[in-house]
């Protein structure tokens, strides 16, 4: 199985089998909603019901890929966040490596998808423990010999450290220090800011992005599709590759998209409004893929 898992060490291969949990499962309903959405940093509560059809909708369009879905079931002392299931793991070499959370309040999730890779007998590798923070949207694979980590709120040093130990000699981990941006209490994620969408293509927000990190891009030759100002705030960088240059994003992003498809890239688009914009998490937060297909995907490579 390990060797399987090996395959999602690229951000662009063709999704083959992917971890997602239903709105209804993480939002439990109005009383939930209305009980967390404040502690947890929503920007408003979101709509129970219309929630659940842009969840179904969003999902159809993965389905649509031909990808396994594995559906993270409700758990105890998960929250609205845990809808966003890519944060509480990653996958690497030897398989799955379990996150732990610079969010307080998202700390049951990592154990809950444990649960569930044992259930579905993935092989779990290992977990980043106290004083080691680290989440998956702050994890970005340029090639399978070359993890990008972001330093920020939700990921710090002794967090990479031990994330370098698990992956092994064989990959380099290089840390890229995030912005203060809004401080801790806001959503600010490495995948906030980079989407890889083929090896030689990424959509960037580029004034926040580090310029060591960003000569790094163009170093190795990959071309960047700039997210203007007013769509970053709607989640214009936030784009998932579903495979090489097809990707999904919120709707509404309509220069980004622009951009994406005069660079030769198919762009599917969902409803984001209750599941996504209020939340803070785009479809590669949504989403933790646990296999892509095998290939030349490598970015720069």
């Amino acid at each position: 199985m390990a060797e399987v898992l090996a395959g999602t060490l690229s951000e662009v291969g063709r999704i083959q089998r992917v971890l997602l949990k239903h709105a209804r499962d993480a939002f439990g309903g109005p009383e939930t909603i209305a009980r967390e959405w404040r502690a947890l940093g929503f920007t408003a509560p979101p709509n129970f019901w219309r929630a659940l059809e842009e969840y179904d909708a969003f999902a159809e369009l993965i389905a649509s890929t031909g990808a396994r879905i594995d559906w993270l079931p409700a758990a105890p002392g998960a929250d609205l966040d845990s809808i966003y299931v890519r944060d509480a793991s990653i996958v690497a070499p030897s398989g799955l490596i379990l996150s732990r959370m610079g969010k307080p309040m998202r700390e049951a999730e990592p154990a809950a998808q444990a649960e569930a890779f044992g259930a579905w007998q993935l092989p779990l590798h290992g977990a980043i423990a106290s004083p080691g923070l680290l989440e998956g949207g702050d994890i970005v694979w340029l090639d399978p010999h070359t993890l990008i980590a972001g330093r920020g709120y939700r990921t710090n040093d002794d967090g990479i450290r031990q994330l370098e130990g698990l992956v092994g000699p064989d990959v380099r981990v290089i840390a890229v220090p995030l912005p203060h941006w809004r401080g801790p209490g806001d959503v600010f994620h490495l995948m906030s800011v980079v989407s890889p969408i083929d090896r030689d293509l990424a959509v960037v927000y580029s004034p926040l992005l580090p310029v060591p990190f960003l000569e790094l891009l163009v170093e190795r030759g990959i071309q960047l599709v700039e997210v203007p100002d007013d769509e970053f705030r709607t989640m214009g960088a936030n784009v998932l590759a579903l495979s090489p240059r097809r990707c999904l994003m919120v709707d509404g992003n309509r220069r980004t998209r622009a951009r994406l498809e005069q660079a030769g890239v198919e762009v599917l688009v969902y409803e984001g409004r209750e599941i996504s914009l209020k939340g803070g998490g785009g479809p590669t937060c949504l989403t933790r893929p646990i296999q892509r297909e095998w290939g030349n995907e490598a970015m720069g490579q």
